[in-house]
């Protein structure tokens, strides 16, 4: 699937304070907070700006709007800007649940996390890009991790999904969410590598911010699908 998926360890206390709160603020005229929250983080005066203009695309969101592709894909912005997040190609806990329904116990519903003042419906799953995905609460980040060791069908079903080394990126995800003690949320598109060009790359978080190792098993895997159709090309 041509998606750009990432993954990004956030806690439902964190959303107030990176994102609902500073919502609030936006949309009372009191923007500089934002800014003084993020000068608090030592977040850099670029990025702070990108920040504030997130909140203020969020603060305009009607409420007829898809939560996944509004708020949802926002909050996952937003995180980017506070810590590292990470990426895998094409790789989803919403295709995996669309396969197997049963690992939809690993997620939890935004309707348990939100603010009850959005009204916002929400699909709870990437339905295209640009767009959230699920959330994993903490402690369905520490059981995923638990089965993943000690269920075989858990690993083989991961795997397929995460193939061609991917999985490792997962799990360090998932690490990084259990040693933070939050849990972790996917989107689409936050990042969108080039592995022609990776300078070329593009965020609309903080590039600098994304773990670079799913980053690399996509330029690997582009180049080595190039090499063969060269090779292909010059048999002919």
């Amino acid at each position: 699937m041509g998606y750009d998926v990432s993954f990004h360890p956030i806690s439902p206390k964190e959303m107030e304070e990176w994102y609902f709160t500073p919502l609030k603020w936006v949309q009372e005229g009191q923007e500089e907070k934002v800014l003084e929250l993020a000068s608090k983080y030592g977040m850099e005066e670029f990025y702070a700006q990108k920040y504030l203009e997130t909140l203020q695309v969020g603060a305009d969101t009607e409420a007829d709007e898809l939560f996944d592709k509004s708020h949802g894909f926002y909050l996952a912005i937003v995180q980017g800007f506070f810590r590292e997040y990470y990426y895998t190609r094409g790789s989803a806990f919403t295709f995996l649940a669309e396969q197997k329904p049963e690992y939809e116990q690993y997620f939890t519903p935004w309707t348990q996390i939100v603010p009850e003042n959005f009204a916002n419906q929400a699909e709870n799953r990437i339905i295209e890009n640009y767009c959230s995905g699920v959330y994993l609460s903490a402690q369905q980040v520490a059981q995923l991790l638990g089965d993943l060791e000690k269920k075989t069908e858990v690993k083989a079903d991961l795997e397929a999904i995460w193939s061609n080394g991917q999985l490792a990126v997962l799990k360090k995800a998932l690490t990084a969410a259990q040693n933070l003690g939050c849990g972790l949320l996917e989107a689409t598109e936050v990042v969108e590598p080039n592995p022609i060009r990776p300078n070329e790359s593009g965020s609309f978080s903080n590039l600098y911010n994304c773990d670079r190792d799913g980053v690399y098993i996509y330029i690997d895997t582009v180049m080595q699908q190039l090499k063969e159709v060269m090779d292909k090309d010059g048999q002919e």
